[in-house]
């Protein structure tokens, strides 16, 4: 079983083979997170994604990271045209973002709020529906091993929490142990 951890900062930091951007179906990556990574990865990141566009909502696609430490950006096309989203729309981004990783070799991946910024989405129905899809997918078989939720600030690294807490298999959750490096600043 791959494992999963939560993450406060910037998902642009991180050292994991894939991180996850939000897309609209239009791919362009002009505000929220999709725009951090643009800014930290470069205009080569857009330029690619915008390539393979549209793309229909609920799809993923894969760029190079430019500049970033990751890889791969993966674009999980989440939000509609007018930038909004629905928990459907973030379940099937979620599950397609894995399934690109895993057709792609990737062992290490993160993913932000799908959602939750722009897409007006509630953070706390947004990580529930992520968290389970997430765990949903990697009892398939997949070269996932890691995946870390990278999370900006308090409510929304509490409502991931809530989230990984409510979905873990029974049998591991007496294995639970809050880490004390773990929380958010």
């Amino acid at each position: 079983m791959a494992r999963i951890e939560l993450w406060n900062g910037d998902i642009c930091d991180l050292e994991v083979d894939a991180i996850v951007s939000p897309a609209a179906t239009s791919l362009w990556m002009s505000t929220g997170v999709a725009g951090e990574i643009k800014r930290a990865g470069g205009d080569v990141i857009e330029f690619a994604a915008v390539r393979q566009g549209p793309a229909r909502l609920g799809d993923a696609i894969a760029t190079p990271a430019g500049r970033l430490a990751a890889r791969v950006v993966i674009h999980a096309v989440s939000l509609e045209r007018d930038r909004r989203t629905s928990g459907p729309a973030i379940d099937a981004a979620a599950r397609s973002a894995l399934r690109c990783a895993a057709e792609l070799g990737i062992t290490s991946i993160a993913f932000p709020a799908l959602g939750t910024g722009i897409g007006g989405f509630p953070l706390d129905e947004a990580a529930r529906i992520t968290v389970a899809a997430v765990r949903d997918e990697l009892t398939e078989p997949s070269t996932v091993e890691h995946v870390v939720f990278a999370l900006r600030g308090a409510a929304a690294y509490e409502a991931f929490a809530k989230a990984l807490t409510e979905t873990e298999p029974v049998a591991s959750r007496s294995l639970l142990e809050p880490r004390a490096d773990a929380g958010p600043p």
